[in-house]
């Protein structure tokens, strides 16, 4: 059985519609959550003219942008009903040649599957490791898969490779297979696991790309958990050593809340990285993102926010 074959009725509808604005050549690069607000706000009141403003931007739209048969096929799953107007429950975003399905703007719902510029980062950050990394890959997982990103590129660029995509939420799961079918890539199967504790067997390749927020509000794509944000990121580096393969490699891009000038996450990671069996690389990739956040309890002595990737490589 094939990926589209093992969709469901509604998620053939998105897998269509995915299809369809890749005929019409959309596209639409997805901004930070403020610059979206921003945006919107800046036009606000005006009504939707295109499919980057119903499905990019998630601005209302009068019925007759849609043709009525795509409408009522959107209607059961896809589109809500906003102050007399429509409004999609879903965004779609353009990376390279592909489109991703995620949740729509805002992403309050607990569940929300997540699209931003920390994705295209996170796409920067493992197209740069296969370019420069040759060693076969049997087996790579993507761990909190999201919208399937890291697992789809993956798939991609190594079509001999068995690419797991897993992550705690269901929302998650469903549009990563419906992204892999658009992608058409056969090679990536989805799974519901907590990190790897769902998963067994070793890794050539673990990428993650976890929430690293402390969000009040518990969101799963948005809530690190621990201290400031880092209990996650520090689960998957504990969880990925031990499960790479010789010669395998864990990318982990992360946030993380500088304080007083230090590195919390660098101070805690660096001395579970053994030398004899590990080699790494650290690095912060933009150094301030998220400043708003400074403003919510606890951040009160967080100097900035920065991202970072760390690169662990298993020795023999």
């Amino acid at each position: 059985m094939n990926q589209e074959e093992q969709l469901s009725a509604n998620d053939l509808t998105l897998l269509q519609l995915g299809r369809r604005l890749q005929a019409d050549g959309y596209r639409f690069i997805t901004p930070t959550p403020l610059t979206h607000q921003r945006v919107n706000q800046r036009d606000e009141g005006q009504a939707a003219e295109t499919l980057r403003d119903v499905f990019g931007w998630s601005r209302p739209f009068e019925p007759g942008l849609l043709s009525a048969d795509e409408q009522r096929q959107l209607e059961a799953q896809v589109i809500d009903v906003y102050d007399g107007r429509l409004k999609s429950r879903v965004r779609w975003s353009s990376l390279d040649d592909l489109l991703f399905v995620h949740s729509g703007f805002p992403t309050d719902a607990a569940d929300s599957v997540f699209f931003g510029p920390d994705t295209y980062r996170f796409a920067q950050l493992i197209h740069a490791h296969l370019q420069q990394n040759f060693a076969p890959i049997q087996r790579a997982v993507d761990i909190g898969c999201g919208a399937g990103v890291g697992a789809i590129l993956i798939a991609r660029a190594r079509r001999e490779a068995e690419v797991l995509a897993v992550d705690i939420n269901p929302a998650a799961l469903r549009l990563t297979a419906i992204n892999a079918a658009l992608a058409e890539v056969a090679n990536v199967e989805v799974q519901a696991s907590d990190v790897l504790q769902g998963i067994d067997g070793s890794f050539d390749l673990i990428v993650a790309n976890p929430p690293y927020m402390a969000d009040p509000a518990g969101r799963a794509y948005r809530h690190g958990g621990g201290s400031l944000g880092a209990g996650l990121s520090l689960r998957i580096v504990e969880q990925a050593l031990n499960r790479l393969a010789p010669g395998g490699s864990l990318l982990l891009y992360t946030g993380v809340a500088m304080v007083d000038g230090r590195d919390p996450f660098f101070d805690t990671v660096v001395p579970r990285l053994d030398s004899t069996r590990f080699g790494w690389t650290y690095r912060e990739l933009d150094p301030d993102v998220f400043g708003e956040e400074l403003l919510n309890p606890g951040y009160q002595r967080v100097d900035r926010i920065a991202v970072v990737a760390l690169t662990v490589t298993r020795i023999g």
